[in-house]
């Protein structure tokens, strides 16, 4: 009866209980969100923290352990007890141990020295682990240690920019806010538990916004306009708890209670166009960052933009002894070129970077007096000018005191997330360890960008001379010394924040080369701990952004590359200059060093010095039998023509007849590759080759003379030509066959092409990788097979050289092994033809004659490395004296 009562009931009244219903279940809705009632299984990050820290120090018990609650640190983790810990293998093969809870401990046995603190971050504990010396990992431990204290960075810095009329922290009351028309349209987050208007007026200031507001409890609104006076409300309107502070208001329902940053609206600087009539043209410090062995190109970028009234200061990377000795050599002819003897070694992304740059800034200030510029500008052996350097210095002078840098483009927030600004880094044993996250200091703007910069004169001053004793400064130092690519954010966070603001110009003068989809492979992982992106090389299929460059404020471009591609520059020099003429000698030649004998700290390739040794003594037991051992290898140069490779030169030093003679040879690696002629995806193969050394940004091999060690890391490259037939994109799963010098496979992978015969060239080269090879590889002669659906589509044979000397137990067997090698070496490589060097060391006479071999002397060939090179020749500019300057 009473359940019939109630069904009635239910079935008269059930719109009014389904009312009542919804709106129970809004109020607890409501309750959940405004009060931030913990649910389990949900809620923030910090909350579960807080949770698992509060049950962990009174309730959960772990056997054994001896820890009580004053054992704790005031970050609420436990000291580290190894006694009650298992190790695990952890990264790099080093020992890391965690307690069962997850957490991660330090391995004190890897270390020679106590840490002065107990470390909790993983990333910091991972990084000490992988770091090879002791003093890098105790250069880790202290900066961490030091950063846990509170005591390492500094958390506000003062902003000197002018600030017209606005006040830091004022707040300008509460507004009414709308969902389409935003009265803080600049920016938004969210910060679920941590609001308050402190935070999001620091966090609107960083990114460099005007106004800053707080709404409906955990939201901050950043813009650049004021809030309209009709839109004003009373203070009462906004009454919505912060997050991160309850006793304040962050806003309400679509109310936003609204804050002055305190700081004024930026605006990049306009440029002008004409200089102002009477004043001296600029003077300009071109500051090159050189790295690597392209010599000819640093010359051809010194002939192209060599002035006596400009001035050249060269810093060479410290690794690179060809180099610097080579540059060296400028300073006797040219009173205004000079070659730093302070060096850095600048790691991709690391610190010292940054550190070279200001050290060589403070040596064009201070060391060099008599050097009168105007501005200084960084350069690398990678850029070339897009117009003529009368261009530059009009335009320079026409904007006297500004500064030249490029912005990011983007949303600040997203920027330094993207660029690692909150993470701190750490530069030793040429890497940087990522050691965990910070909080950048409140009170300034970030800001960054390009690292290719021109700066005047006083804002140089003032950065280099602010090291000591500008609190700036000498702040955004103590940031910047521990960022990833810090050279990108720091001259562009000091002008923003400064009184030079004003002379801030958003162009850095370049254009690059940007190609994301090929130059973002983070192809530095094995330098540092992030993942960046780099600039392509230009090649002539992207000479419509060299060609745009006419009517735009970009006086260099980057990235040029001549052992890539020459014909490029040419064609750039000929638009910037005009042509060359129709007998100049050698134009489309270009050398460049791979090895020289007196490089002591740089690591020698063992499999290549075996294999020229070994043709070396082919040359002495031919035919003609010159010489015999020894003999020395001098260096070895790559040789290009009209960008083919025409194999690589041996300078060596020889004795004839009892005579010493400099000899060069020309040898070239063979091409081992052979294609299907009956599948018609062999039949597309152009490309067939096996590489140690495959840069996926360029899609080239770098191991141009094909030398392979038994440490190198195979890889499959190949290339196919497009299709008439086949118009559509079409994958093919591949099977790459690694076949040992015994005939046994070795390792076998799949790969997944698309093949689009309309795309670019650079969808139709692909890879891969031999992942499960076992090194040091055997010696001999290796195959690798390309398959398709059991069809072979290629095959090509390729020479696995000992990495180490021969040294066989005796005489006898170290001759057999040479024998047998120099049999392979015969297989792989072809020796072209040989010349001798005029005064290259011989006593009397030359080989010439002696059975008429060789019979070119190597300057009046078109091959050898000591050819004429007219269009890398800076030394034929100091011939001309030019301006009443007298060269040394």
């Amino acid at each position: 009866m009473l359940k019939t009562l109630a069904l009635r009931c239910f079935r008269r009244y059930k719109v009014f209980f389904l009312i009542g219903l919804l709106i129970v279940g809004a109020q607890i809705f409501l309750a959940y969100k405004l009060l931030k009632i913990p649910v389990s299984g949900t809620g923030s990050d910090e909350e579960r923290d807080l949770s698992k820290r509060l049950y962990e120090k009174y309730v959960k018990k772990v056997a054994g352990s001896n820890l009580s609650a004053d054992d704790e640190d005031p970050a609420g983790n436990a000291q580290q007890q190894l006694s009650h810990v298992a190790p695990e293998k952890g990264t790099g093969g080093r020992e890391i141990r965690k307690e069962s809870a997850g957490r991660t401990f330090l391995n004190l046995n890897d270390l020679d020295f106590v840490p002065p603190c107990d470390l909790h971050s993983k990333e910091t504990i991972s990084a000490i682990h992988r770091a090879r010396s002791q003093h890098c990992k105790k250069q880790i431990v202290d900066i961490a240690c030091a950063i846990q204290s509170g005591s390492f960075y500094p958390q506000r810095l003062p902003n000197f920019c002018p600030n017209g009329d606005f006040v830091p922290n004022r707040e300008l009351g509460c507004y009414r806010d709308e969902k389409n028309f935003r009265i803080l349209s600049g920016y938004y987050t969210n910060f679920k538990t941590t609001n308050s208007p402190i935070k999001c007026i620091q966090l609107c200031l960083q990114s460099g916004f005007l106004y800053a507001g707080v709404q409906y409890s955990s939201e901050c609104f950043c813009g650049d306009e004021p809030p309209k006076a009709s839109a004003k409300l009373p203070d009462s309107s906004c009454n919505m708890k912060c997050t991160g502070d309850p006793k304040q208001a962050c806003g309400g329902y679509f109310t936003t209670n609204v804050y002055e940053t305190g700081i004024a609206k930026f605006s990049p600087q306009t440029t002008e166009v004409t200089p102002k009539a009477g004043k001296e043209p600029v003077r300009i410090a071109f500051l090159l960052t050189l790295n690597g062995r392209a010599l000819r190109q640093v010359h051809r970028l010194l002939k192209t933009l060599y002035s006596t009234r400009h001035y050249y200061f060269i810093h060479v990377d410290e690794r690179q002894e060809y180099l610097y000795r080579e540059l060296l050599k400028l300073e006797p002819f040219f009173p205004n070129i000079r070659v730093s003897r302070n060096r850095w070694s600048t790691i991709w992304g690391g610190a010292s970077l940054l550190q070279m740059l200001l050290s060589s800034m403070e040596h064009l200030l201070k060391e060099t007096p008599d050097w009168e510029w105007d501005f200084v500008m960084n350069l690398s052996e990678s850029d070339f000018p897009v117009k003529t350097l009368d261009k530059l210095v009009r335009f320079l002078s026409a904007n006297r005191g500004k500064n030249f840098v490029r912005s990011h483009g983007r949303e600040v927030q997203r920027f330094i997330q993207k660029q690692g600004l909150d993470r701190t880094f750490v530069e030793c044993d040429n890497h940087m360890w990522r050691i965990g996250d910070r909080v950048l200091p409140s009170g300034v703007q970030i800001d960054g960008g390009s690292d290719w910069i021109c700066l005047s004169r006083d804002f140089t001053q003032y950065v280099t001379e602010g090291r000591v004793g500008d609190e700036l400064v000498e702040g955004l130092l103590i940031i910047f010394r521990q960022t990833i690519l810090p050279a990108e954010s720091f001259f562009h966070t000091v002008l923003r924040n400064s009184k030079f603001c004003n002379s801030y110009v958003d162009n850095n003068l370049h254009v690059t080369n940007w190609k994301r989809r090929l130059g973002c492979k983070c192809q530095y992982k094995q330098i540092v701990d992030w993942c960046g992106c780099s600039p392509n090389d230009f090649k002539p299929e992207d000479w419509v952004k060299l060609y745009g460059t006419e009517s735009k404020q970009f006086y260099f471009a980057r990235k040029f590359e001549p052992i890539i591609n020459q014909e490029v520059i040419l064609q750039l020099e000929e638009w910037v200059h005009g042509p060359y003429p129709a007998d100049y000698p050698n134009l489309h030649l270009y050398w460049q060093n791979f090895y020289h004998l007196e490089d002591k700290s740089t690591p020698t390739d063992g499999a290549l010095l075996n294999v020229v040794y070994s043709i070396l003594r082919l040359i002495a037991n031919g035919e003609q039998k010159q010489f015999q051992e020894p003999f020395r290898i001098r260096e070895l140069n790559h040789f290009l023509d009209y960008d083919r490779y025409k194999g690589f030169l041996i300078l060596y030093d020889v004795a004839i007849d009892g005579q010493n003679c400099l000899l060069e040879t020309r040898v070239q690696p063979n091409n081992t590759a052979q294609v299907s002629k009956s599948a018609p995806l062999g039949r597309r193969l152009t490309q067939l080759e096996v590489s140690g050394d495959f840069d996926q940004k360029e899609q080239v091999s770098r191991n141009f003379q094909r030398t392979i060690g038994t440490n190198s890391d195979l890889v499959l490259i190949f290339r196919l030509a497009g299709s008439r037939a086949n118009k559509n994109v079409t994958s093919y799963t591949l099977t790459i066959l690694w076949m040992d010098p015994r005939g046994i496979l070795a390792d076998s992978s799949e790969l997944t092409i698309e093949d689009n015969p309309s795309g670019p060239l650079e969808n139709l080269i692909h890879f891969s990788k031999a992942g499960n090879l076992k090194q040091p590889l055997l010696t001999g002669v290796w195959t690798a097979k390309l398959v398709h659906r059991k069809v072979l589509l290629g095959v090509t044979r390729f020479l696995v050289v000992s990495s180490l000397p021969l040294a066989g137990t005796n005489q006898t067997t170290k001759e057999q092994e040479q024998e047998q090698l120099d049999r392979l070496v015969q297989q792989f490589f072809t020796i072209k033809e040989t010349c001798w060097v005029e005064n290259g060391g011989r006593q009397t006479g030359s080989p010439e004659g002696h059975q008429e071999w060789p019979t070119k002397e190597c300057s009046a060939t078109n091959w050898s490395s000591f050819a004429p090179d007219p269009k890398s020749n800076i030394y034929a500019v100091a011939e001309r004296q030019s301006d009443g300057l007298s060269f040394v």
